[in-house]
């Protein structure tokens, strides 16, 4: 073969092959982008864990000391609202068997948070990573594991996949009707106006919402905001074009509020615990406890008791879809101690 015909066939290998294998599932842009959406989380994302919080002059030596109401607790706890049915039966049932008393109140990321910077509890849980103002002195961050939070439709929607940047255009108000979204066969979805649906909670921490689109600015004029887990499911479910987000979990919890369809984001399932692990379904909540260290707030069996609820969540997995933080280790996501910090690296 002579040099100008192999240049020539080099040429041709390049026009024809390249365009094809760019398009196959798994090299596409399709899925690369989801998995590249989720490097460099530990800058863009999660706080810098080495960074602490300053506090007033005195503060560092406040004892913990529990509220009235669980003034005579072993251990006194307070979880958000996803932690708290999730793990609430789970540390009855360790109450009892150890001979414990331990008082769990239920809260928002921010009565949490504000219950342990008061230092009236010896555990805080959280339904997202800490910020920065939540690094206090002495407190220790630990991960239970991630949830993978699911774009949710009416049911009656035929359209069951979107790419993220779809997903993106949507809630920033570019994307305003179904039929411009086309399905993997070609097809349009229904020629209905797309309403977008949010829940912008913890804005002072990191949140799944800011996965989607890392500030409230920058979701459209057309959202509807609301305040409440179930609001969210009830809102999706009883419009025909709208399009929320939540953990797989709350869609059966909250079935009597209405029926939802969660859909794929590049292809990929939430309920598919490979792909989450890969980094390559891109949304998802971070279950995360906290606990006191050093003399004066220490409680020893209040870090029992989150080991043995980190030990626990690898039972989670099933019906609540809870990944472990032991199984994001061993696929290479970054930890600061027990503290999930990034993404696969």
């Amino acid at each position: 073969m002579t040099l100008l015909n192999m240049r020539r066939l080099f040429f041709w290998v390049a026009v024809v092959c390249v365009p094809i294998l760019v398009s196959l599932p798994g090299i596409s842009g399709r899925g690369l982008h989801a998995h590249d959406a989720l490097k460099g989380l530990e800058k863009s994302f999660f706080s810098d864990p080495t960074i602490i919080h300053e506090m007033p002059e005195g503060w560092e030596n406040k004892p913990v000391r529990h509220e009235p109401s669980a003034a005579d607790a072993d251990i006194a706890v307070s979880l958000d609202q996803h932690l708290y049915p999730l793990f609430l039966p789970v540390i009855q049932e360790y109450a009892k068997k150890n001979n414990l008393k331990i008082a769990v109140s239920e809260g928002t990321c921010g009565i949490v948070t504000g219950m342990v910077e008061r230092k009236t509890v010896d555990i805080g849980g959280l339904c997202c990573p800490p910020g920065k103002i939540d690094r206090l002195p002495g407190l220790k961050f630990l991960t239970a594991g991630i949830a993978p939070v699911a774009l949710l439709v009416h049911p009656g929607n035929s359209i069951d996949n979107v790419t993220l940047e779809e997903a993106r255009n949507i809630f920033k108000g570019k994307t305003l009707r179904w039929s411009d979204i086309k399905t993997p066969g070609g097809k349009k979805g229904p020629d209905i106006p797309i309403k977008p649906v949010g829940r912008l909670h913890c804005k002072l921490r990191p949140a799944e919402w800011q996965l989607l689109l890392p500030g409230e600015d920058l979701f459209g004029p057309g959202l509807t905001e609301v305040g409440a887990i179930p609001d969210m499911i009830s809102q999706v479910a009883r419009e025909p074009g709208a399009i929320g987000y939540e953990v797989t979990w709350n869609m059966a919890r909250f079935k009597d509020k209405g029926n939802v369809k969660a859909i794929k984001i590049n292809g990929y399932s939430p309920y598919d615990h490979a792909r989450v692990i890969e980094g390559r379904y891109p949304l998802f909540r971070v279950y995360t406890f906290s606990i006191w260290e050093g003399k004066g707030v220490e409680n020893p069996g209040a870090g029992k008791l989150v080991k043995f609820l980190l030990q626990e969540t690898e039972r989670l997995s099933g019906e609540h879809n809870v990944v472990p933080a032991s199984r994001l280790r061993k696929a290479g996501w970054k930890f600061f101690g027990d503290e999930l910090t990034g993404g696969p690296q």
